[in-house]
């Protein structure tokens, strides 16, 4: 069980790590790559058609500014695509996050918060846990553990 953590640029990195950090905490294989909706899209496309049988179970997507990633990924496959606006340029943000969500039907993305990839990764996770009883209960304890603190 793998999931795909893409994100547009090298310089995403620190924004994202958190969502691989997560995904590893829970026993999940994070594939983290650096593609772009804009410069790569036929590496995004060939991955995100392929993904399924090459045995992904879904994405995560960071961009910032024009956050065409997550759309772009969830155009070419039916797995769950989980977007990430990420921070930088002139408003900060906030325009990732208009892009990231701002879907047209038919082809969703769900999107957390600017910045979110660990609440990503914890989606994600959430989802397989659906029908892995073993990821429910370290789910469980992780709530517990937040509870505690």
């Amino acid at each position: 069980m793998k999931v795909a953590v893409l994100m547009g640029s090298e310089s995403d990195k620190e924004k994202m790590a958190p969502a691989a950090e997560t995904l590893a905490r829970f026993g999940i294989e994070a594939d983290v790559r650096v593609l772009s909706a804009h410069r790569t899209p036929a590496k995004v496309a060939a991955l995100a058609s392929s993904a399924r049988d090459e045995g992904y179970v879904a994405f995560i997507c960071g961009a910032g500014m024009a956050a065409h990633l997550a759309g772009a990924v969830a155009a070419q496959t039916t797995l769950p695509v989980v977007g990430v606006p990420l921070s930088g340029g002139a408003l900060d943000g906030v325009d990732a996050l208009y892009s990231t969500v701002q879907m047209p039907k038919g082809i969703p993305v769900a999107t957390v918060a600017v910045n979110g990839s660990m609440n990503a990764a914890l989606l994600v996770v959430q989802m397989l846990a659906i029908t892995d009883e073993s990821l429910a209960a370290a789910l469980a304890d992780h709530r517990r553990e937040l509870a505690g603190r």
